[in-house]
């Protein structure tokens, strides 16, 4: 079974994408419609402040009739950001994110942001490893 940091070093794009908390919510919609992404890290230096989803835009910005120019996305963004391990099973990691309803969830090791994980990531994943379940039982089965 996969661990979230081997879940990392295989996605095509590893870099971790981010924002400053003192930009306008209009760069990070630039940023994640640029990606294809629904989140952004928000990193003050090297420390991560917080994360900026699609979610965060539609309730905070939208539906309170906020500036995507003036706001900033300090104002908006969720400060409390759960973390996962790059030790953790990306069956954890997918457990955490149903039990919290999140779609992406930054990966930690020693204190250091590694990556970051979609709801995608993890379900592709589990696909997968499914997959050679079937396969392990089938031929266990035929023998």
């Amino acid at each position: 079974m996969k661990t979230a940091a081997q879940l990392i070093s295989d996605k095509k794009n590893k870099d971790v994408i981010s924002i400053a908390p003192h930009r306008p919510v209009i760069d990070a919609l630039i940023i994640l419609a640029e990606y294809k992404i629904g989140a952004l890290v928000v990193m003050d230096k090297d420390k991560m402040v917080g994360i900026f989803s699609e979610r965060d835009y539609a309730r905070e910005v939208v539906l309170n009739g906020k500036s995507s120019k003036v706001t900033k996305i300090e104002e908006v963004m969720t400060k409390k950001v759960l973390t996962g391990q790059g030790k953790d099973t990306f069956e954890k990691v997918m457990s955490v994110m149903a039990e919290h309803h999140i779609r992406h969830l930054p990966i930690m090791e020693n204190n250091k942001l590694i990556g970051m994980l979609s709801l995608g990531d993890v379900a592709k994943e589990m696909i997968i490893y499914q997959q050679g379940l079937i396969k392990e039982l089938e031929s266990y089965v035929k023998q």
